[in-house]
């Protein structure tokens, strides 16, 4: 479920599911530095082909994609991958209540602008990493 990166420590495989080329891009490049290995996609079916080719340890999604709502997607990978830790995001607030009440199995939301190194706190405390194994 995690990576084994330079000096033998172990570093999460995160999934970015947005829309957004350059929130992708941006977001990617930010974690890849802090030490976390990153696969991202831009619609639902690229994230579901991602999930079952590779493991994967928190799914960073967007509530606006293209072809399918964010919270749907989430409560697929619920179904589907339910070791995989869902972290909700959007321009849009959400209140820890309504995440909850989303039902769609979230651990969390990150409002849009990331800072990425308070998402990267944050992340390391949402995830344990088990065993080595490649993103």
């Amino acid at each position: 479920m995690a990576a084994l990166a330079a000096g033998g420590r172990l570093m999460a495989c995160m999934l970015i599911v947005d829309g957004e080329n350059s929130q992708r891009r941006a977001l990617s490049a930010g974690l890849s530095v802090e030490g976390f290995e990153v696969a991202f996609a831009a619609s639902f079916q690229d994230a579901l082909r991602i999930l079952g080719s590779s493991p994967v340890d928190v799914a960073m999604i967007d509530l606006m994609m293209p072809d399918l709502n964010g919270l749907e997607l989430a409560r697929h990978i619920r179904r589907a991958f339910p070791r995989v830790r869902v972290v909700l995001s959007s321009a849009y607030h959400l209140s820890a209540r309504q995440v909850e009440r989303a039902d769609c199995g979230a651990v969390a939301f990150v409002p849009k602008p990331y800072k990425v190194g308070e998402i990267c706190r944050f992340l390391r405390s949402k995830t344990s990493v088990h065993s080595p194994a490649s993103c």
